[in-house]
């Protein structure tokens, strides 16, 4: 037997997601279940990144000089506050390692971003998870968790995969309440398709406080998820920290500049953004017709309970692979009984409520 010592946490670390359980289910067709946009990246995006192909024997250095500037005059912030990694995930990670050790806690909503115990597990940090209100975080909640040892809170608004979020009050009620010691991160990979009047965009906050941190995506809305580009803004303090243990060549020359083309394509955001509300209601009235409960959501997926309709998630999950349709189920007990879909183009949707809706006749 190896002699090699791993840190205590990383064997805590588990799939939060399930796998299919079955090989013989035919290749998907319709993919609804991994939050990707069915609706792509701008055309603009996809010349820029094959025009970047022209020089991929080098390296990009320092992509956020090109970034951060870009970011900052898109979304009226500060280029000093701005950090670039490779997709939102690793700048969490980032943060974890910077802010995090050992027996220090990371206070989480129970049953949000199910990945996020990974984090504080890496650092043998402690992922206090706390009890939510029907898979909405509850601010009483979390603050009632924070004890000497509290160095992170984390919560994703828009949250996956319930699609819940809080409105801004609740976010500063948390914030005014935190010690000025603890660092609350504030992952808003979905906030493009927010269209609550009461929410209140992370950037405020984050461009503000000096212990509030936001992170973004290039992979949902703007359509580059396999580019792999994220960001985040926050105080140049963290910032800097950040920086300091990212890769040297943190993204490729590729992404960045699809990454750039993106941003300045704002009529292809407004169109994916009309399409998701549309679909996302359409879809929902379609499910809840079908006696499922659907829980609100404010991103681009629903989740879809099946515990009162005497039906079982993973049969139905079954029965759509078994025709081509991918949706996503969770390891967390509390959502056995769920699936969730990813919204995408309007015949697919059309096609998964066909497809439910045979599964819920059989």
């Amino acid at each position: 037997m190896s002699e090699l010592r791993p840190k205590l946490g990383i064997s805590l670390i588990k799939p939060h997601m399930l796998s299919a359980g079955s090989d013989d289910y035919p290749p998907a067709s319709i993919l609804l279940n991994s939050n990707e946009s069915a609706f792509g990246p701008s055309a603009h995006a996809r010349q820029a990144a094959i025009a970047a192909c022209s020089d991929i024997e080098r390296y990009l250095e320092n992509p956020a000089r090109l970034l951060a500037p870009a970011l900052a005059r898109r979304h009226g912030l500060d280029a000093a506050r701005i950090a670039i990694g490779n997709g939102s995930d690793d700048l969490l990670a980032r943060l974890a390692r910077v802010y995090l050790d050992a027996d220090s806690e990371m206070i989480r909503s129970r049953n949000g971003y199910l990945k996020t115990p990974n984090y504080a597990h890496a650092n043998n940090a402690i992922p206090i998870n706390v009890d939510d209100i029907d898979f909405t975080p509850s601010v009483d909640a979390i603050l009632k968790a924070v004890t000497d040892k509290t160095r992170m809170v984390y919560l994703a608004n828009p949250e996956n995969p319930a699609g819940s979020y809080l409105p801004g009050s609740e976010i500063s009620r948390l914030h005014r309440a935190l010690p000025a010691r603890v660092l609350l991160v504030l992952d808003c990979a979905y906030e493009e398709y927010v269209d609550a009047p009461d929410y209140e965009p992370a950037q405020l906050l984050a461009g503000s406080a000096a212990n509030v941190v936001m992170t973004r995506t290039f992979s949902k809305i703007h359509g580059l998820a396999g580019a792999r580009v994220g960001w985040m803004y926050g105080a140049p303090e963290v910032i800097d920290m950040v920086t300091r243990i990212g890769l040297t060549f943190p993204l490729a020359s590729t992404s960045v500049y699809a990454a750039l083309a993106a941003l300045d394509d704002v009529a292809h955001q407004r169109r994916v953004f009309e399409i998701n509300r549309e679909l996302r209601a359409w879809f929902s009235g379609a499910m809840t017709a079908l006696g499922l409960k659907v829980y609100p959501s404010q991103a681009n997926f629903v989740l879809l309970d099946f515990a009162a309709s005497g039906h079982s998630a993973a049969d139905c999950d079954d029965f759509l692979r078994r025709r081509g349709i991918a949706t996503r189920r969770f390891a967390a007990p509390a959502y056995a009984d769920c699936i969730r879909v990813t919204i995408g183009h309007r015949a697919d949707m059309q096609v998964a409520r066909d497809a439910i809706a045979q599964f819920l006749q059989s």
